[in-house]
Order: structure tokens, then sequence, then C-alpha cells
């Protein structure tokens, strides 16, 4: 029998940001008892992944190992850590376990997916104490964007890990808990010390300490206080803190609140539900929101990075929900923009800026906070947790080998583990013990489909290249009845030759089918190849493109 390892190994999240999952193993080489920790998604963007809805980690591995897995952990509510439970708890039928603000989050998406929702555990904080086969599992409350946040403390046979999922260093956060030093200090003195610290590196590049929630009230009331017209924020859904933040801002400068966004609206009523939020100002519909005098309304709404039919977009383009936005209003993004969202950010600030309204954003850094720890926060955790191993996660590659080199000279060891990165941190020191096959997989409206199927590659490719439909119908004889015709799609309608494209192409695909033999002609492989060639050659003479192409061929068949 071969002797106990402890294992660590990202399925998601490491070496991108968003789409969070890992696991640690511990027991004999390839038969470790396993626990999962977050099942999170990401968002698609029109380029890489058009019309796709969602994107998460592809299972295939931890679906193999099924039967090894204890139970999954969810750290807190974000999108990015429990956003796929409702999509692939299917695949795993394991207990899941989460704080009861994150639970209650987690309950509705197996709700909304048809999924039994007593497959959702609530556990409490540290010292509450959950076991899933050699792990004892606590939750620690941490500060960051969302209530309820957690770092996981995970005690296994041969050490502790402390996995902070994301967090910052914030002793104000207006909503939610604290961070607490005499906790952490505590935590890492106990069960012989830290053995391994597997830590956020979204910002290990800002160099300045970050700042906390609290600061943030004075200067978006002053901003209000100072515009006439209707004053619009938005910011994440999630953001339960941000969203008191605004509202009480916006109530001290004298306006009626109104929400908008059902996400948020969603949010807020799952952290009144759960005790979290009890002294929310009080809103008024879009409705009412419509009646008033423009000077005493705020809207916060949802869409901070651009999404097409949140609120946001909504607004930039037209009315939404009675509302309009006109000349002389302000419009103020309490976020970060999500490297990669950038475009579809400044496409609806472009949009606003044509309405006249006055575009606001954190440039300044008065009206934004992250929820993550900046590079001397961490610094400052290395030296708190004193860990023998770090696993930077939660970040892009770059973010990983940076993150990696601040301990450099600490006497800590660290590994540069992307997804499918299986290490071996049962001693000291860790080792590279293999990979394993990861990736992606989309829901494509209610059907996951993965990454390498093709659907999504096939749909890129009609979106660069645009579709020809080419029809020839053969008689029982095997002969052409007819002309071939075409139909186009994403394509100009006429070409170089100032003909129309679809004629020209027609032309030469009767001509062809006119003078075939009958080798081609009675073997519709041949013939759809040999027409499909045809279009193509036709079209890049035409227009200079290679198009997509579709040969139905029909066959009448003799009595």
């Amino acid at each position: 029998m071969s002797a106990n390892r402890l294992i660590y190994l990202p399925i998601g999240g490491a070496g991108e940001v968003g789409m969070n999952c890992y696991v640690y193993g511990y027991g004999p080489a390839q038969d470790e008892r396993l626990i999962v920790i977050d099942l999170g998604v990401t968002f698609p963007d029109m380029g890489s992944s058009p019309g796709v809805d969602l994107i998460m980690p592809d299972m295939t591995w931890l679906e193999e190992n099924r039967d090894r897995i204890e139970a999954i952990f969810i750290t807190h509510a974000h999108e990015d850590h429990v956003g796929a439970v409702g999509h692939l708890w299917p695949k795993l039928r394991v207990p899941v376990y989460a704080r009861p603000f994150t639970a209650a989050i987690a309950r509705l998406k197996m709700e909304e997916a048809g999924h039994p929702t007593d497959a959702i555990r609530v556990t409490g904080p540290r010292p509450a104490v959950t076991e899933a086969g050699p792990f004892k599992v606590q939750y620690v409350p941490v500060s960051h964007s969302i209530p309820e946040s957690a770092a996981l403390i995970i005690d296994t046979p041969v050490g502790r890990i402390v996995h902070t999922a994301d967090f910052k260093l914030d002793g104000t956060p207006v909503v939610g808990e604290p961070f607490n030093p005499q906790e952490w200090h505590a935590i890492a003195n106990e069960a012989g010390g830290v053995k391994v610290l597997a830590c956020d590196s979204t910002n290990v590049f800002s160099p300045h300490p970050g700042r906390s929630e609290a600061t943030l009230a004075q200067p978006i009331q002053a901003l209000i206080e100072g515009r006439e017209g209707m004053f619009v924020a938005t910011t994440f859904a999630s953001n339960v803190a941000r969203l008191k933040t605004l509202a009480e801002a916006g109530r001290a400068a004298g306006r009626s609140i109104c929400l908008l966004g059902r996400a948020m609206r969603r949010m807020i009523e799952v952290a009144v539900e759960t005790g979290i939020l009890t002294d929310f100002p009080s809103v008024i519909s879009p409705e009412d929101a419509a009646e008033l005098p423009r000077g005493h309304v705020m809207l916060i709404v949802t869409g901070s990075q651009g999404e097409r039919r949140a609120a946001t977009a909504q607004l930039s383009r037209g009315k939404y929900l009675g509302i309009e936005l006109k000349e002389g209003d302000a419009f103020l993004f309490s976020s970060k923009t999500i490297p990669g969202n950038e475009r579809d950010v400044l496409r609806i600030w472009n949009a606003l800026s044509e309405k006249g309204v006055e575009v606001i954003d954190d440039r300044g850094g008065l009206y934004h906070v992250s929820g993550h720890a900046n590079r001397p926060d961490l610094e400052a955790i290395h030296d708190l947790m004193r860990p023998k191993i770090l696993l930077p996660m939660h970040g892009e590659h770059r973010h990983l080998r940076e993150h990696a080199g601040m301990v450099a000279g600490k006497g800590i060891a660290a590994a540069i583990a992307a997804n499918g990165t299986m290490v071996d941190v049962t001693g000291d020191t860790p080792k590279i013990a293999g990979h394993v096959e990861t990736g992606r997989v989309y829901l494509d409206g209610a059907v996951l489909v993965g990454a390498l199927d093709g659907v999504v590659r096939d749909r890129i490719r009609l979106a660069l290249n645009g579709l020809v439909m080419v029809t020839a119908i053969m008689d029982e004889d095997d002969r052409p009845l007819g002309d071939a015709w075409v139909e186009l799609m994403g394509l100009p309608e006429t070409g170089k030759t100032g003909r129309p494209l679809a004629d020209r192409i027609e032309a030469d695909l009767t001509e062809y089918l006119d003078r075939a033999d009958e080798r081609v002609l009675t073997d519709d492989d041949k013939l759809e190849e040999a027409l499909r060639r045809i279009a193509r050659q036709v079209a890049m003479e035409e227009i200079g493109k290679k198009p997509e192409v579709v040969v139905v061929v029909s066959r009448l068949m003799a009595d």
C-alpha cells in the first residue's frame, strides 16, 4: 500500500480570474479522499464565446473520481464561487456546505435548476467543525465585498491548510464581519502552525494598502449633493455593503432611492431574510421614481460590467421601466472594471455621453474600494500566518508568479500551480505530482456543451466568415432537377463584378452539375464536397472571403 499524501489541485480559478474550483486530497496516491472548494462561473464575451450564457470548469476529472469526494465547501456567494452549483452539482451529488447567507443563494440556484435543496447544508463559523473524511474544516469570517465571506481552515493528518478565498483587511466593512487579527494570530499558532497557505492573488500588483468600505460614504454623499439632475450609480449586485453605502449616501443627500435590476433586488432580499442586513434605507418603485422631480431621485442599478441585458445598458439605449436619462443627469461607476469587460463598459459610457449624461468613474480613488487584499496586505498575511508553503490562487498566471516571488528569501516555499496542476504538499516543499485535463464547459441556453464539442467554434466561424446555403435536387436517374439555388447569410449581396453574389454562385454550381460525371453525381459525399469547393472559390473571387458552406442534396426516389 502506497504512503498517504496531501495534494492540491486547481480545476478553475488558477491562471484566470473567475470560475473558481479547487480540490484538496489526502490518502494513498491516486486514491485520496477529496474535498472541493467552490463551484464558480465566469462570463462570456462576444469575441471568444458568442451566444454563451455562462462558462464553468470542466468536471470530467471530478466526475471520474466522484466516489472519492467527501463534500463541497462554498466560501462565499459571489458568482465566480457559487454560480455553477445548480449546473454542476448533479455531476458530483455530494453534500454542499456554506454559511447561512451563502447557503440561501446556493439554494436559490438549486431551485432554479430543479435540484433538491437539501443538498445544501448550513454550517456556522469557527469553532464549528465539519468533518469530511480525513479533513476537519472550519469557516473563518473575513471581510470582502459580500456578506459572510469566509476563509477555510482545513486540518489534515499532516498539517493545517489555510484557504483564504477572497479577502481584504477591512476592520469597518459596513456590512459583514470585520477582519479580526487576533483570530488569525490564534489560527497561526494552533495545531503546529500553518503548513499550507492557499492565498488570493487578485491585487498583488496594487502597491498601496487596501482601504475600508467605510471611507466611501462621505465622498459619495458630497458627489450626489453637487448634482441637480437624476443621479445613478452602478456596482456589483452582490456587493451588499456598497449598495448600503450608496443608498445611505443618497438618502443623506435628500434623494429617494430606487433599485433597478432583478439580481440586485434578490440579493438585498436574501440579505434581509438571513439577518445580514437590518437597516437598508426604504426604496421606491420605478413608477414612483419616474413621477418625482429628477433632482429628488437616485437610481442604483445593475450592469457595472457592461452586461447587455442589465439595467445600465438598457438605460444607455433608451427608456427602462419608464425611466429615461437626460442631459444634466450623472452616472457613477462605483466598481472596478474586470479585465476583458472594458469594451462593453466604454460602449455604455459613450452612449450615456451622447445623451448628455456626466459619467464618473473611480480614477480618483474616491468612490470604490476593492474587496481583495493589496500587495502590502498580502505581505502582512504571509508574516502573520508564517506558512511552510504558499500556493498563490485566484488570479491570472502573471498574478500567481508575482505572488510566489513575494516570499522568496522568507523561508517560505512557493509553487505556481495553474489549472490542472496537481501539487504534492505532504512535505515542507511542494512537488508537482502530475497534471489532469481541465477546461471549460459552456451553458448555451438550457444545455451544457464542452469547449471542444465544436458548437462555439462553429459559431465563431459563422460570425467571421458568413454562410452560404446550397441546395441541389437530383431526380430518379441521379441527374440535376433544375438549377442549384443559394441563400446567403452575413455576406454582401453583390461582389466586385457588380453581379448578385448568389446569382454568380448559382450559375457556377449549375454549370458544374450539368457536366459532372456519374461517379460524382451518384455519391453524396463527393457531390457535396465539389459544390462546397465551387461556392467558396466564387465567393473568394467576388468578395475576398471564403464563407462557411452548407450543402443539402435531395434525391427523388423512384416508386
